[in-house]
């Protein structure tokens, strides 16, 4: 998309993960969400003096596993450090982290897209690595009071920080990164990545790269915050690079001459807005965490955490186009919904033996209902056995695809088994020489449907079809419609 506007977008993203352990990264208080205020608190993570922290090693495998699914090098030795700043809901003054020496680096993530907006490419990832969660402040600014309420339960909580490359170059593309880094974490089993709960949040940095008559310059790097969903980064986006062109056109401020800025995503105004300016490293005084002692780990190990990971969604895709001859889009909306719908998916496949057309209903019936009624594929009422039946049905000419929608509406509602459904509603196949029949007594009374035909006006058939499904709704379109062409042919 950038290729028409005056300048190319640089975008890179930092994607704050809380990983699925039940405790915190250095202390046994409960990760559990909703709890009342304050609740899930201790002498470590609170920063009471003499308190001393242990790692999860939990956390840290699930680390590992994420790593090991982006392809990121994994050292046999880190270690943890200080990041010092302060905040309100930071009671050390300090966040333990890993500075020079993280856990796993320089990992790559393939993004595509079906509908054609951006080239796949390769997106490159810096780093991943391990972090505490900081306290949640919230403030209320009712009747003209700015109270401030600081809530800890957070504090301690596993992140894995994951940081690209500034590699994408549109919000097309920045959206389609994190859902694909999305959906690998929900594969992986690391992460519930709900953002509402503050599971995955993301940072976005931006700025410009501009043609000019001196050479190429760069405009200065704004990081945004605040965004509670993946639609919301791109609308962030979208809104920033035009937003810093112009600031660049009425100052021609470059890279290194202003100092990154922190803006917040203002999702009612569809606005990003300043915060601060961005803190340098420097800035964080980091330095080794004298507390904990480093990690090790041995080539062994991180073996057999490949070997346990399980297949990615990129593969998973690839897979199913190639053994279910599906189209990239199929393959697509099947693998993005979940490991359930797959296994689902695949299930279906097997008893009909026709991957396009179990594909067609699944992401044209099933999915659609899964959305209307917001359930999962596992409460889904009619299992693969029924819709099975119902399309062997429908290969076999014995109900069309018209009639097969509306028993599927019917199976919904019951537990009623398809055959006994179909004679409940009615329905039942219409042998050969019925249709023959019906097709010369339409065609006698409909003289001027056979000269359209014999003109070669083959959709002339079409009005031959309404009144033949008038008469016996039974009726398959298709071979109605074949066998006329035969008849008038013949004549």
């Amino acid at each position: 998309m950038s290729e028409s506007l005056p300048y190319k977008i640089v975008i890179g993203l930092e994607v704050h993960v809380q990983l699925a352990t039940k405790t915190k990264l250095f202390c046994r208080c409960s990760t559990e969400y909703g709890n009342a205020p304050n609740t899930q608190t201790c002498p470590v993570c609170l920063a009471m003096p003499g308190a001393m922290p242990v790692m999860n090693r939990e956390a840290f495998q699930l680390g590992m596993r994420t790593a090991c699914a982006l392809d990121l090098q994994i050292p046999l030795f880190t270690k943890w450090d200080r990041k010092n700043y302060y905040y309100p809901d930071l009671p050390k003054g300090y966040q333990i982290s890993q500075f020079d020496l993280p856990m796993s680096e320089k990992g790559t993530l393939y993004i595509s897209d079906p509908k054609g907006r951006f080239e796949p490419k390769d997106v490159g990832i810096i780093r991943a690595h391990l972090e505490e969660d900081a306290g949640k402040s919230m403030h209320d600014e009712a009747n003209g009071k700015a109270d401030s309420r600081i809530d800890l339960n957070r504090c301690g909580t596993p992140l894995l920080e994951i940081v690209s490359e500034p590699d994408m170059s549109s919000p097309e593309e920045a959206k389609a990164y994190l859902e694909e880094l999305k959906l690998i974490l929900s594969y992986l089993g690391v992460s519930d990545c709900n953002m509402q709960e503050g599971s995955l949040r993301v940072d976005a940095n931006i700025n410009l790269h501009i043609e000019t008559k001196n050479g190429k310059i760069a405009t200065p790097i704004v990081e945004i915050k605040n965004m509670n969903s993946f639609r919301a980064v791109e609308r962030a986006l979208h809104y920033e690079a035009p937003r810093q062109y112009d600031i660049w056109q009425e100052t021609g401020g470059v890279i290194g001459e202003i100092s990154k800025e922190t803006r917040g995503w203002d999702d009612s105004a569809q606005v990003t807005r300043a915060q601060r300016e961005k803190e340098d490293m420097s800035d964080y005084r980091y330095f080794p965490e004298p507390d904990l002692a480093p990690v090790t780990v041995t080539e062994a190990q991180i073996a057999e955490v490949k070997a346990s990971l399980s297949e990615l969604p990129q593969q998973i895709r690839k897979r199913l186009q190639a053994d279910y001859k599906i189209s990239e889009y199929d393959a697509e909306v099947i693998v993005n919904q979940g490991q359930a719908t797959v296994d689902y998916y695949e299930a279906l496949v097997s008893k009909v033996n026709d991957g396009k057309l179990a594909a067609n209903w699944i992401t044209q019936g099933v999915l659609r209902i899964l959305k209307e009624q917001q359930i999962e594929i596992d409460a889904f009422p009619i299992t693969t056995d029924r819709l099975a039946d119902l399309l062997s049905a429908v290969q076999n000419k014995e109900i069309d695809t018209t009639r097969a929608k509306d028993v599927f509406e019917k199976l919904l509602e019951s537990e009623t088994s398809v055959a006994d459904m179909m004679k409940e509603m009615g329905i039942e196949k219409v042998d050969d020489s019925a249709i023959d029949s019906l097709c010369r007594e339409l065609l006698e009374a409909n003289p001027k449907v056979v000269a359209d035909l014999k003109a070669g006006k083959q959709q002339a058939v079409g009005s031959l079809i309404g009144q033949a499904k008038k008469k016996n709704p039974n009726i398959d379109p298709g071979s109605f419609r074949k066998l006329c062409l035969e008849i008038v042919q013949s004549m």
